[in-house]
């Protein structure tokens, strides 16, 4: 039952149509992911399955002129990410379980800092990230023994963008999460890699 999906990423696109600026495009786009995750009916078990090595991250639509992009992401029982950045704007909606986003800023010596409270999204809950409201972040599952899953959105072909991940000696490393769903390969170990090439 793929059809609340379909309804969402049309909404989604005729509100891109529209040329909203960022804080319109996070309120109603907000509004409109929080709608798609108050249920959890629709996302083919294909897109909801974990990896025991890493979280997964599977593209469910792609704009054909990049203009945004929504994918799940499948947390394995305590599984997190790196901190790390995402350069365009994102909301995430909690589909099933649970996660903690830890904010952090960079410290005068360029480390990633925690900033406040880690923020705990429950199923039905949004989030947005950006370089305007905050983009710097870790995420880990609130569960060590179960599954949880999100649904992202974001202003780009996110599998496609250079982003960059913190690590604790300060710097940053350049990455392309790609897809765990598509050909093009995922590159959070290949960041040092990145940063050679990009020099």
């Amino acid at each position: 039952m793929i059809a609340p999906l379909r309804d969402f990423v049309g909404a989604f696109g005729r509100l891109l149509d529209s040329a909203p600026d960022e804080p319109r495009i996070l309120r109603e786009g907000g509004a409109l992911l929080r709608t798609l995750v108050a249920r959890d009916d629709w996302l083919p078990d294909a897109f909801a399955q974990p990896d025991p090595a890493r979280y997964q991250q599977f593209l469910l639509h792609a704009d054909s002129t990049e203009r945004f992009s929504v994918a799940s992401f499948v947390w394995g029982p305590g599984q997190a990410t790196p901190i790390h950045d995402h350069t365009v704007w994102g909301l995430i909606g909690m589909l099933r379980g649970a996660e903690y986003s830890q904010g952090h800023v960079l410290d005068a010596n360029g480390r990633a800092q925690p900033q406040g409270d880690a923020v705990r999204l429950d199923a039905g809950d949004v989030e947005a990230v950006s370089p305007t409201v905050g983009d710097l972040h870790r995420v880990h599952n609130a569960h060590a023994d179960r599954v949880s899953i999100s649904i992202h959105v974001y202003g780009a072909n996110i599998g496609a963008v250079r982003r960059h991940t913190y690590p604790a000696e300060g710097g940053r490393k350049p990455f392309v999460s790609g897809y765990s769903n598509t050909l093009l390969p995922n590159l959070w170990d290949r960041s040092e890699e990145l940063r050679a090439t990009s020099a």
